[in-house]
């Protein structure tokens, strides 16, 4: 796909990551906005082989959502990617929804692990990637693993022994990209518990360390082309840095989006404004 397409596909995502919170009275958007152009250019770019028809393909790269509360934008990809029924989508953290508040590898097809518990995706990716690694069964490509951290759970400690372990074990397979948005739950990691400067931390734990505008689709296209490449010989940190709440512009950058839902007056102002440059981008057919 051009970057024009991946960038109408991105607004599409927002779009359905606002609409379900929305519909939900509940959720986390504006994590999962801010991730949502990483998030296209991992699964549309190019990047992650990955089947919808076949989830358990052996050969698959594995992507772990290590910040699991928001899933929002990982139901919106795999559901875009053809995983589930787009429709399915209206459903989420309703009773009985196979789309719950964080995901759950037992109940949806493409969710690698279940996640929510800020810090431990790192140490699950690094698991995976070393025994993909040491497979013998996995002949010339070993696959890699992706996992998507928060910039506010690096101030989780279980990151940092993940991190040591990983280049100790020359984890060249595993990639780690961080969504430095600035703002957790609580405000600005810098005044709730500053673990900045990340990239001068994971340099320090032997990991091969990228900075990238996590806005710009071309960018990342070429940063994670190379990381998946694997040349390194020890696992890759990419820190994307991003704007919370990406998109719109009366959410952008406003911790109070981190879990909070948009009413339906905002959500109709919110997706007008998505819609601007991409005529049809909400087409009648699509999911309600």
């Amino acid at each position: 796909m051009g970057i024009d397409e991946l960038t109408r596909i991105s607004a599409l995502i927002r779009a359905d990551v606002l609409k379900m919170t929305t519909a939900a009275g509940s959720g986390h958007p504006g994590g999962s906005m801010s991730s949502a152009d990483i998030m296209t250019a991992l699964f549309f770019g190019g990047l992650l082989r990955h089947d919808p028809k076949d989830p358990g393909w052996e050969g698959r790269d594995r992507f772990i959502l290590s910040k699991g509360h928001v899933a929002p934008v990982l139901y919106s990809v795999l559901a875009r990617a053809g995983y589930f029924p787009l429709n399915e989508l209206g459903t989420l953290r309703q009773l009985g929804s196979r789309l719950q508040g964080h995901p759950d590898r037992l109940k949806l097809p493409g969710i690698e692990m279940s996640t929510g518990s800020l810090g431990q995706g790192l140490s699950i990716a690094a698991g995976l990637a070393y025994a993909l690694k040491n497979d013998p069964s996995h002949q010339g490509y070993v696959p890699r693993v992706v996992a998507l951290l928060g910039d506010g759970e690096c101030q989780e400690g279980q990151v940092w022994e993940a991190s040591m372990f990983s280049s100790f074990k020359g984890l060249d397979n595993l990639i780690a990209i961080v969504d430095n948005n600035g703002l957790q739950i609580d405000g600005r990691i810098n005044e709730v518990c500053d673990p900045e400067d990340l990239a001068s931390k994971f340099s320090s734990f032997n990991w091969k360390v990228v900075q990238v505008d996590g806005h710009d689709i071309e960018a990342l296209l070429d940063v994670l082309t190379e990381a998946f490449a694997g040349l390194a010989k020890t696992p890759t940190m990419v820190i994307a840095h991003t704007i919370k709440s990406k998109g719109v512009s009366f959410m952008e950058d406003l911790a109070v989006w981190h879990g909070k839902s948009l009413g339906l007056d905002q959500l109709a102002l919110a997706l007008d404004e998505l819609s601007v440059g991409y005529p049809g981008l909400l087409p009648e057919e699509d999911w309600q």
